[in-house]
C-alpha cells in the first residue's frame, strides 16, 4: 500500500532525507522511532504528498504520488489517507464535528451525506466527546483536540493512516483507547497504518518497528 524507493528530499539549510527503501502492505500496523529533527515527520508528509520527493519515487495503492499535480495530489490524500498531525492542524472557527468532517469539504469526490455525519458522531462519542461535538477548538482541552484530530484522520475511512505522535498529548488510558481505535478502524479497512511515536511502552502492539537512524540517511 505504501512503497518508497531510493527517495531523497532536500530543504532548509543543508538538510537532505534519504529513504533507499519501505513498503508498509494493506493492514500492516508500523511504528517508527528515533531521534527528533531526524526527518520522521518530513517522511510522513513524503508519503501523503504533502510535499513531493527531489529524487526517487514514493506510491500509493499503486499510484506514483510524484506523478501528480498538486490538485490531484490533494485529491488523493483527502480520499485515501488519514493523517493525524503532531500540531493537529485544527479550523479554529469550526466545531468538533465540523472539524472532523473537514475532509469531505476539501475532497473531490467525497460525499458529505447522512452516513459521513454518523460516522463523524460515533467516532467523537468513541472519544468520550459525544456531548461536545459543538465546541470549537478553543473550548477543548489540549488532550481533547488531540482526540478530535484521531477522529477527522479516520472518518473517511482510508486506505492509509499516517500518525505523527497521535497519542503524544493523551493519559495512559485515553493513549490506550486512541491506539485501539486506530488499529479497530485500521482493521475495517485493511489499511496501512504508519506511525511515528516516542512512546516505547506503545511499540509491542504494533506488527513491526523501524528504527529510522537504521532506515534513512539525514545530511
Amino acid at each position: 500500500m505504501i512503497a518508497v524507493r531510493d527517495l531523497r528530499f532536500a530543504y532548509g539549510q543543508g538538510f537532505a532525507l534519504t529513504v533507499p527503501w519501505l513498503d508498509v502492505a494493506a493492514g500492516e500496523r508500523v511504528a517508527v522511532v528515533g531521534p527528533s529533527g531526524s526527518g520522521k515527520t518530513t517522511l510522513l508528509n513524503l508519503v501523503s504528498g504533502i510535499s513531493v520527493p527531489d529524487t526517487g519515487m514514493v506510491s500509493l495503492g499503486g499510484t506514483e504520488i510524484g506523478a501528480l499535480g498538486d490538485r490531484d495530489r490533494r485529491a488523493l490524500r483527502a480520499a485515501s489517507v488519514g493523517f493525524v498531525f503532531q500540531e493537529f492542524a485544527l479550523v479554529d472557527y469550526l466545531s468538533a464535528e465540523e472539524n472532523v468532517l473537514y475532509p469531505y469539504r476539501i475532497g473531490r469526490g467525497l460525499r458529505l451525506d447522512r452516513a459521513a455525519r454518523t460516522r463523524a458522531r460515533a467516532l467523537l462519542s468513541e472519544f468520550g466527546l459525544g456531548a461536545k461535538t459543538r465546541r470549537r477548538p478553543a473550548q477543548l482541552s489540549q488532550g481533547e483536540r488531540q482526540r478530535v484530530a484521531i477522529a477527522r484522520a479516520l472518518v473517511t475511512q482510508p486506505k492509509v493512516i499516517l500518525a505523527d505522535e497521535a497519542t503524544g498529548n493523551l493519559d495512559p488510558a485515553n493513549k490506550a483507547a486512541a491506539l485501539d481505535l486506530l488499529f479497530a478502524q485500521g482493521a475495517e479497512t485493511d489499511a496501512a497504518l504508519l506511525c511515528v511515536t516516542h512512546d516505547h511502552e506503545l511499540l509491542p502492539r504494533f506488527d513491526r518497528v523501524i528504527d529510522f537512524a537504521d532506515l534513512a540517511g539525514v545530511a
